[in-house]
C-alpha cells in the first residue's frame, strides 16, 4: 500500500516563519521521507469542515507547481479539481505542463465540485448537480484526447474545442483520478475513464469498491486496471495512536485498496509529519 499525504488547511502560525516557509519543508520532508503522493486540495475558500471560509487558502495549481519545484519523486495531484472551475482544455494543458516540468510526477484530480458559496463569491462557473457531472463527463473525454496526439475538435453539449492541439504531449500521459462516491454517476464515470478512484476511507468504504466493480461489469472495463485510492485521516495522535492508525490503514489494505491519502493534523508542527515518516510508512510499505 502507498501513502500520500493531503494538505486541505494553511492555516499555520508558526514563528517566523512564512506560509511559503512551511509548505517547502512539509515538501521536502514528504519527498525524502517515502510518501508516494502530494495532493492539495481545489477550493479557493476555506471550508465549513476545517474552519471558517475567511481563513487561508491556496489556489491548487500554483501551489502544486510550487511544490514540483521543491520535491523529486512524489507525485502531485489536486484531490480534486472541481469540473466547473476550470474549461478543460486549459485543465489539460495545465496538468501536461506540471507532468513535462516535474518530470512525469502530474495526475489529473478531477470530480463534479460542490461549493457553490465559493463558486459564487468568486465569479466561478457552478451549475445544478445533473448538469455539473455531464460537464464531468465531457472533460474527461476532452483531457483524454488531449493527452494524446489527436487533434481533431470536440464538440459537447457543454463544450467546443475546434482542435485539440496540445503541444508539447507528456510521454505517458498524466494518470486520470475520479473522486467521490456517488454510485449512480462518479463510479460510473471512474469505471470508463478513470485510471484511479477515490473514495473516503470510512464504513462504507468496502460497499462503495463494490459498486466499482459493478459498474466496470456495465461499461466492460477490466476492475483490476483501476486504481483504488481512499481519503482518511493520517493522525498520528488520533484514536489509538500509531498502532490505531495502522489498523485502520490496514482495514482499507484489506478491502482491496492500493492506497491511501490523508491531512495531517497540527502538520505546521513537522513533529507528527516526521512521526509518520519514521512509524507508519515503514510499516506499511512492507505490506
Amino acid at each position: 500500500m502507498k501513502l500520500g499525504l493531503h494538505l486541505d488547511d494553511y492555516s499555520w502560525r508558526p514563528e517566523n516563519e512564512s506560509i511559503a516557509q512551511v509548505l517547502s519543508r512539509i515538501a521536502v520532508i514528504t519527498d525524502e521521507g517515502g510518501f508516494a503522493r502530494l495532493s492539495v486540495t481545489d477550493h479557493v475558500w476555506q471550508t465549513s469542515a476545517h474552519g471558517v471560509e475567511s481563513d487561508p487558502m491556496l489556489e491548487a495549481y500554483t501551489t502544486l507547481a510550487f511544490l514540483a519545484a521543491r520535491t523529486a519523486t512524489v507525485e502531485l495531484l489536486t484531490l480534486v479539481s472541481a469540473v466547473t472551475y476550470r474549461p478543460p482544455g486549459l485543465v489539460a494543458k495545465m496538468v501536461t505542463t506540471l507532468d513535462i516540468l516535474s518530470g512525469g510526477r502530474a495526475m489529473l484530480g478531477i470530480g463534479a465540485g460542490w461549493n457553490e458559496e465559493e463558486a459564487t463569491g468568486l465569479g466561478l462557473s457552478f451549475a445544478p448537480n445533473r448538469f455539473r457531472f455531464e460537464r464531468l463527463e465531457e472533460a474527461l473525454q476532452i483531457c483524454l484526447q488531449m493527452f494524446s496526439e489527436s487533434t481533431r475538435p470536440y464538440r459537447g453539449k457543454h463544450y467546443t474545442l475546434a482542435s485539440t492541439l496540445n503541444s508539447p504531449l507528456s510521454t505517458p500521459r498524466p494518470r486520470i483520478l475520479v473522486g467521490g462516491g456517488g454510485e449512480r454517476r462518479t463510479l460510473r464515470l471512474a469505471a470508463r475513464y478513470a485510471d484511479a478512484c477515490n473514495v473516503y476511507g470510512g464504513p462504507s468504504a468496502g460497499h462503495k469498491l463494490q459498486v466499482l466493480r459493478e459498474q466496470c461489469q456495465r461499461a466492460g472495463r477490466d476492475f483490476d486496471e483501476i486504481e483504488k485510492t481512499a481519503i482518511l485521516p493520517l493522525d498520528p495522535g488520533g484514536p489509538g495512536g500509531i498502532p490505531g492508525l495502522l489498523q485502520r490503514l490496514a482495514v482499507l489494505r484489506d478491502l482491496g485498496f492500493d492506497s491511501v491519502l490523508g491531512a495531517v493534523p497540527g502538520i505546521d508542527a513537522i513533529t507528527p509529519l516526521e512521526s509518520l515518516v519514521a512509524k507508519v510508512i515503514p510499516e506499511v510499505a512492507s505490506w
